[in-house]
């Protein structure tokens, strides 16, 4: 089947299996790196995804359904992410990093929301991501920083 999608901004048109998932169109045909394959059943959010402004689990999408789609990756997210990245960073959030672009992603869409949810929202929301190294303190240590003050 052929499909046309963007990401991050660019489009492209290509031939594929309609049970190909993204995250493998993502990395082999389209040299993207940032999301990453680690469960491969949509637990661990290391291949967390924006599709049509919305997060997903590039793991669990298959071709069929991204015609027409916009899917926006860590490398898409804008100048936002800087501000995610540096709070991460700041927080003792990262250890190896293989994490890190999803958690990236979900908190940058997450605070592009409005209103941006509450820290229990924001709690709740957060909860498929999986980090093996750090544990959470950090994470929510970033999310605090993040976070407007009458939404903590």
């Amino acid at each position: 089947m052929r499909v046309s999608f963007a990401v991050d901004g660019h489009r492209h048109v290509l031939d594929a299996v309609p049970d190909r998932r993204l995250i493998d169109i993502l990395r082999e045909d389209l040299d993207i790196m940032g999301p990453k394959q680690s469960c491969g059943v949509g637990r661990c959010g290391a291949c967390l995804v924006i599709m049509d402004d919305r997060p997903i689990n590039a793991c669990l999408v298959m071709a069929a359904r991204l015609e027409g789609a916009d899917v926006t990756t860590v490398a898409g997210l804008g100048p936002e992410a800087d501000r995610v990245r540096d709070a991460l960073a700041q927080s003792g959030a990262v250890q190896c990093g293989y994490c890190a672009s999803g958690w990236m992603t979900l908190l940058t869409w997450l605070l592009g929301k409005s209103p941006v949810p509450t820290a229990a929202e924001a709690e709740t929301l957060l909860s498929g991501q999986l980090c093996r190294c750090t544990g959470y303190g950090g994470i929510r240590r970033a999310l605090a920083k993040l976070l407007p003050s009458e939404v903590r």
